[in-house]
């Protein structure tokens, strides 16, 4: 970190990687809180995502990513990927964010993405802790950093906050000098309104199965303060008719479920009281529609 002399620095931090890497869990342990949501299927994360860290002499707003990948032909999986080859434009650190110990063809094309630019790129290589023979992490950084020119390379357990710290020092290092933008106590640039969608979509993903989570999102359709209330409305859009009984379930349990663990996290977030409905709706192919990618958000 800077010294007390030292000019203060700020700038912005592309996460990038393919999808399932843990970038949004590493950007939440960043910024110490829960702003980009998380789970075990890959693909969570569909949007930009800035999370702001203030630390002394520094202000970092990092940017999450959905995952580059490849394959996937429809207007959502386009739209991703186009989400995610913009951010580094924007960006005046890039962290290739790749998961021990793989290296596959879609961490090679974020590579060839992060590539083309002369900005500072850090490699960090998450979940070290898979990796039952830790012998085996020097040649795999041998062979992943040949050929490549990373400007430094950390080691993460970012679920447990190993590495993070050299990781932060070594993005502030590189960052151009500037006053902060954001006010000290500031996360996001996100509104509550969207926070809320995404809270309700990740219990979608954390509690369907299969590709019904890819089928769904989350559309507002009511966010009132009622003074220590807030009264939130959400539909939930599915595809297909047959996927509306599954995300409602038996007497409705699925739906309930999932909106009282969505009004626990808003309440933690918001720091207010929250009542939750949810409706189930259905528009026929709604994420390879053009049209119903911009009604829901998916523009940037």
């Amino acid at each position: 970190m800077s010294t007390p002399t030292s000019p203060h620095r700020f700038g912005q931090v592309a996460l990038l990687g393919r999808p399932n890497v843990g970038k949004s869990t590493l950007l939440n342990a960043l910024v110490g809180s829960s702003l980009s949501i998380v789970s075990p299927k890959p693909q969570t994360t569909r949007h930009r995502i800035l999370g702001i860290a203030t630390v002394e002499g520094a202000q970092l707003a990092f940017l999450d990513t959905p995952g580059l990948h490849l394959g996937g032909k429809r207007a959502m999986n386009r739209q991703l990927n186009r989400v995610a080859r913009q951010v580094p434009d924007d960006a005046d650190v890039l962290v290739h964010v790749i998961a021990a110990p793989r290296w596959t063809d879609e961490d090679e094309q974020v590579w060839q993405l992060v590539s083309r630019y002369s900005t500072p790129r850090l490699l960090a290589i998450n979940k070290i802790d898979r990796l039952r023979d830790k012998s085996a992490l020097l040649p795999f950084v041998a062979s992943v950093t040949s050929g490549r020119a990373y400007t430094g390379v950390h080691f993460l357990r970012a679920t447990h906050g190993h590495g993070n710290d050299a990781l932060l020092n070594d993005i502030v290092k590189h960052l151009p000098e500037g006053e902060p933008r954001y006010a000290a106590d500031e996360l996001t640039d996100r509104s509550e309104r969207f926070l809320a969608a995404e809270m309700i979509r990740e219990q979608l993903m954390l509690r369907l199965n299969e590709e019904l989570p890819y089928a769904t999102t989350v559309e507002i359709e009511k966010f009132e303060q009622d003074g220590g209330l807030a009264r939130i409305a959400a539909a939930i859009w599915v595809e297909r008719d047959g996927q509306k009984g599954i995300v409602v379930g038996a007497g409705g349990a699925q739906l309930k479920a999932i909106g009282s663990s969505a009004r626990r996290r808003m309440e933690a977030l918001f720091g207010t009281r929250v009542f939750l409905e949810l409706w189930v709706k259905v528009r026929e192919n709604w994420s390879d529609d053009e049209a119903s990618l911009r009604q829901f958000g998916y523009t940037e």
